[in-house]
């Protein structure tokens, strides 16, 4: 359960932006989309590999 303290005279748009940054964080939604469909392992470290093949080209990229 979310809890989402207000200050006295706090607007309603900053309680909800407060809301809605908490909850994102706790990765529902994201975990919930992520069960809708099911990704078979081989696919998932594919996507992995060719993740970090990016990410490593990136920051050879900075140096």
């Amino acid at each position: 359960m979310i809890v989402v303290p207000l200050k006295e005279g706090e607007s309603i748009e900053k309680a909800l932006k407060k809301f809605k940054r908490k909850f994102e964080k706790t990765g529902v939604v994201k975990e919930l989309r992520s069960r809708q469909a099911f990704i078979k392992p081989s696919v998932k470290k594919r996507k992995q590999r060719i993740r970090a093949v990016y990410v490593q080209q990136l920051k050879q990229a900075e140096e």
